[in-house]
């Protein structure tokens, strides 16, 4: 996940543990981790949303001053469904899983 520059430092410091994303289909899967410039994102639920539960609050809680806000930057391409992805901030030099890789199908 890429956070706006204004953004990071609140993500950083725990400040800030949602972002509102409108997408064609989401971009993110839960327990996967997005490196940041330092540390990463877990990502703890996705889940779709109307743009009539984007609430004030909710735009706070993002890191946006309102609701227009928030939507200047969600939007990221052709996207017409919106997400709410919740998340928590992992500070560098935490051990990370490594992901598995699915099993190769050997011949018949």
């Amino acid at each position: 996940m890429i956070f706006t520059k204004r953004l990071r430092d609140g993500v950083r410091r725990g400040e800030i543990t949602c972002s509102v994303r409108i997408w064609m289909r989401p971009h993110v899967k839960v327990g996967n981790h997005y490196c940041m410039d330092e540390g990463a994102v877990e990502v703890d639920s996705v889940l779709p949303i109307s743009l009539a539960d984007i609430t004030p609050d909710l735009a706070r809680e993002s890191g946006f001053k309102g609701v227009l806000d928030l939507l200047k930057v969600a939007k990221h391409g052709k996207g017409e469904n919106v997400y709410l992805v919740r998340f928590h901030y992992v500070p560098p030099g935490c051990k990370l899983p490594v992901p598995r890789l699915p099993a190769r199908r050997r011949g018949p």
